[in-house]
C-alpha cells in the first residue's frame, strides 16, 4: 500500500482535479442557464455594489487590519494578503449549489468580478507588496481560459438543444462534485505538514477568524433575498484561489506563500461541509427557470 502511495504524484493528481472541476462545474452552468438569466441579477445595482464593497473593500481591509493584531512570519502574512486581494472564486456557481442559492447570481457576479480582480489586483498588491509586479492580462488570461471558454460552450448548447443539455447537466454535476472530493483530498495530503505548522504558529486562528468574517461580510450585504445572502456570502468567504496562485508562484519561492492560499481555500470548504451545509440543509434549493 505504501508503495502504491509513493508511486502516486498527488501534485499532478490535484491540478488535475481541480482542472476537472472547474471546466464540468462551468459547462453545468452554462447547461443550466441562459445568458439572459445570467444577466438579470447584474441589473440589481444595489445589490451588486454591496458585492463588490464586500469583495473589493470590506475583505482586503479586514485582512489588513487582522495582519496586525495576529503576529504571523512574512511568508504566511504575503499569502494572506495575496488571497485578501483575489475576489470572484470560480467555483462561485458550485459553492452556490452547495447552500441552494441563486446559481444565476452566481455566474454573473463570478464574471464581474474576475474581470475586475484582474485591474485590482495588481494595483491593490503594489500597494501592500513593494516586491510584486504582475500585469492585468497575466492574471486575467488563464481565467478567461478556464472559465468563460467552457461557461460560453454550456450556454450555446443550451441555446441550441436543450435536450441535449438537460441530458449533459446530470453528468457535468457529477463530475464536478468527484473533482471536489479528489481535488479536496489530494490537497490535504499535500499541505498535511503545513498545516501542521499552521496550528501550531496560529495562523490557522487567523484562517478561522477572516473565513467567519468575510462571510459574515456576504450574508449581510447579499441583500433581501435569501439565496443571495448565502451566495455572496460563500463568494465572499471563498477567495479566488486561481488567481491567488497565478500571483503567489510567479513572485515568490517560499512555498509558505503557497500553503496559506491553499490552507485556507480547503478550510472554507471543510467549514462549509461542516457547518453551512448543515444551517442550511432545510432550505429548498433556488429553480431557474
Amino acid at each position: 500500500m505504501n508503495e502504491i502511495l509513493a508511486a502516486i504524484d498527488f501534485r499532478l493528481l490535484n491540478k488535475l482535479a481541480f482542472l476537472i472541476l472547474i471546466l464540468s462545474m462551468l459547462l453545468d452552468t452554462g447547461l443550466s442557464l441562459t445568458i439572459q438569466q445570467i444577466w438579470q441579477p447584474l441589473r440589481n445595482i444595489r445589490l451588486i455594489l454591496l458585492s463588490l464593497v464586500a469583495n473589493f473593500i470590506l475583505v482586503p481591509l479586514f485582512a489588513y487590519l487582522l495582519l496586525q493584531v495576529i503576529p504571523l512570519s512574512e511568508p504566511f502574512k504575503i499569502g494572506f494578503t495575496i488571497l485578501a486581494v483575489a475576489a470572484g472564486p470560480p467555483i462561485l456557481p458550485k459553492l452556490a449549489q452547495l447552500v441552494n442559492g441563486n446559481l444565476a447570481y452566481a455566474a454573473g457576479l463570478m464574471m464581474l468580478m474576475i474581470g475586475l480582480t484582474a485591474i485590482y489586483m495588481p494595483f491593490a498588491l503594489s500597494i501592500a507588496l513593494q516586491d510584486v509586479r504582475i500585469s492585468p492580462w497575466q492574471i486575467l488570461k488563464p481565467l478567461v481560459t478556464l472559465m468563460l471558454i467552457p461557461l460560453a460552450i454550456g450556454l450555446l448548447i443550451r441555446a441550441k438543444n436543450e435536450a441535449i443539455a438537460a441530458t449533459l447537466q446530470p453528468w457535468m454535476r457529477q463530475i464536478s462534485s468527484a473533482g471536489l472530493i479528489l481535488g479536496l483530498s489530494t490537497s490535504l495530503i499535500l499541505q498535511f505538514d503545513s498545516l501542521i505548522l499552521m496550528v501550531r504558529t496560529g495562523t490557522i486562528l487567523a484562517i478561522a477568524i477572516f473565513i467567519l468574517v468575510s462571510f459574515g461580510f456576504g450574508y449581510l450585504l447579499g441583500g433581501p433575498d435569501s439565496d443571495t445572502r448565502r451566495t455572496l456570502a460563500v463568494g465572499t468567504a471563498q477567495r479566488n484561489i486561481a488567481a491567488a496562485l497565478l500571483v503567489a508562484g510567479t513572485n515568490f519561492d517560499d512555498p509558505a506563500v503557497v500553503s496559506v492560499i491553499v490552507v485556507t481555500s480547503l478550510s472554507l470548504f471543510v467549514a462549509m461541509r461542516l457547518i453551512v451545509k448543515q444551517a442550511f440543509a432545510q432550505v429548498e434549493p433556488v429553480e431557474v427557470s
